[in-house]
């Protein structure tokens, strides 16, 4: 049931949508720099952690190293460098806490939708708070000068899922890992996990371990994936972090890890057939004699062109190794009442399958955005330093990087967003919006071929081919961008109802 709040209206200098890793983060950068400014984090579910609260699959963990995954503000002190979500959540409530962050965000408010007003130079947020004890939701307005969108880019509510005919057929359970249910018991059983990604490459072991492991796992992918092992405690970091202390060691291994995964993915790029092989060979370490690397582990496409998926300590390939998980590549024709009919006529037998078939990308939780009473939309728009968007004042998205740690490029639009503030501030501006050159290309925003990048393409902002309007994937391009000239002719500020107009020159950041 819905009911009218009061008609008091809250006003906000700053307002931060979500409480995920990137919302956290950018409520510590603000608190501590813009001081003078008020601050609210506003947040849908019960809950901190975004992702890694919402997510309960087994094994959910990260595919980034946490020295580089977490905070530059904060290391990460645990042994595992990539590690299981709930060390994650830890890390966040320690965020919280140390930061005096509680009394900052409100749980239960989900913004629905933003109304800009260029008179006032004022955002304007519906939004339904929803009662922890009743569920009963009222709605409530709260006004802003800016916003900070830290809701990542999928949806919440709904996973990528297929229609599978015979679907219903299926005797068993069918689930998405998105929506795992608490109660599902798979001891002893027969599972199909359906995908190749990064979740079912960590779902496979994961549900072959401890007291409730099942007696079979089988990851049945439509085209391969590169799977890589990784090591899952950094030595070098314990070592550097026991010979300079927690502060400098951690900042140190960041620095090392920033520069060796960039050589990575620079490698991988520039030379994709050698990279090809140095994979295949590291596949072919792991596996037992038998497997058909070509079938199973050689991708139709180069790597980096999807995201490469990680295996801490081999653990995918060991589970192949001892026999408990296999690998099929091939086609579905449909469900039957036992398992998936295959395309070669094989049927894979299961009590138990797993749809991980992806995610729905949605920016902003679908809510409508609506500038001077004309609604926007996101695929007109453009992305300026991979954070504001043309057409929409005073707002900045949280997007991080896809090819190397989503947090490294938080942390950089957090300092230049404070430094943009500043600037307005010191030139009496209350509203500032990026304004692309006429006939400029149109390109996806996500440099990727994976599946979701596709299906959402249509929907979401759009870069350009030229700086500042092209979305660069490297902390090194970035970090020299994002602490380069604050104002720049892309960026038109405005205050009142004045016209808005565009700066003389460039002004340097602070960062």
């Amino acid at each position: 049931m819905t009911i009218e709040a009061p008609s008091k209206v809250a006003e906000f200098d700053v307002v931060v949508i979500g409480a995920g890793i990137s919302g956290l983060g950018a409520a510590t950068y603000f608190s501590r720099e813009l001081p003078h400014k008020s601050l609210v984090v506003l947040e849908g579910r019960d809950n901190i952690g975004g992702t890694w609260d919402l997510f309960r699959y087994p094994g959910i963990r990260s595919d980034s190293d946490l020295h580089t995954f977490g905070y530059e503000f904060k290391p990460w002190r645990h042994e595992s460098a990539i590690a299981d979500a709930h060390l994650i959540r830890e890390y966040l409530q320690e965020t919280v806490e140390e930061n005096n962050l509680a009394h900052l965000i409100k749980f239960g408010h989900r913004v629905v939708r933003s109304d800009w007003s260029s008179a006032d130079s004022k955002w304007t947020l519906t939004v339904e708070k929803t009662d922890p004890v009743t569920g009963s939701t009222a709605t409530k307005t709260i006004r802003t000068g800016w916003v900070f969108a830290a809701t990542g880019y999928y949806r919440y509510d709904e996973g990528f899922s297929p229609e599978f005919p015979g679907r219903d057929d299926f005797a068993g359970p069918v689930v998405h890992p998105q929506h795992w249910p608490e109660d599902l018991e798979y001891r002893g059983k027969k599972v199909v996990i359906i995908g190749s990604g990064a979740t079912a490459v960590t779902m496979v072991p994961a549900m072959l371990t401890g007291p409730g492991a099942a007696d079979h796992v089988t990851m049945l992918q439509r085209t391969p994936t590169y799977i890589m092992p990784v090591p899952r405690v950094d030595r070098l970091a314990v070592a550097l972090t026991k010979l300079l202390g927690t502060e400098r060691g951690y900042a140190v291994t960041r620095f090392k890890n920033i520069w060796i995964e960039r050589g990575v993915v620079k490698g991988l790029r520039m030379f994709p057939h050698a990279g090809r092989t140095l994979i295949r060979c590291a596949n072919i370490k792991r596996l037992p004699d038998g497997v058909d690397v070509d079938k199973h582990f050689n991708p139709p496409y180069h790597p980096w062109d999807q995201r490469l998926c990680a295996a801490p300590d081999g653990d995918f390939f060991d589970a192949i190794e001892d026999g408990s998980a296999s690998v099929v590549t091939d086609s579905i024709v449909r469900f039957s009442k036992r398992g998936i009919v295959l395309g070669s006529g094989e049927e894979l037998d299961a009590d138990i399958i797993v749809t991980a078939t992806g995610l729905n990308l949605q920016l902003f939780g679908g809510m409508p955005i609506v500038v001077d009473g004309q609604h926007v939309d996101l695929a007109d728009s453009f992305c300026y330093r991979g954070m504001l968007l043309s057409g929409i004042p005073n707002w900045a998205i949280a997007i991080g990087y896809t090819t190397s740690s989503w947090t490294l490029k938080v942390s950089l639009m957090c300092r230049y967003f404070i430094d943009l503030v500043r600037h307005m501030d010191t030139h009496g501006y209350d509203r500032v919006v990026p304004v692309p050159p006429p006939g400029m290309d149109r390109r996806p925003v996500m440099d990727l071929q994976s599946g979701y990048a596709k299906r959402a393409a249509k929907t979401l902002p759009k870069q350009g081919s030229v700086a500042p309007w092209r979305m660069a994937m490297s902390y090194q391009e970035d970090a020299k961008a994002l602490r380069g000239p604050v104002a720049d002719e892309s960026l038109e500020f405005g205050a009142g109802g004045s016209p808005s107009r565009r700066p003389a020159k460039a002004e340097p950041a602070n960062v």
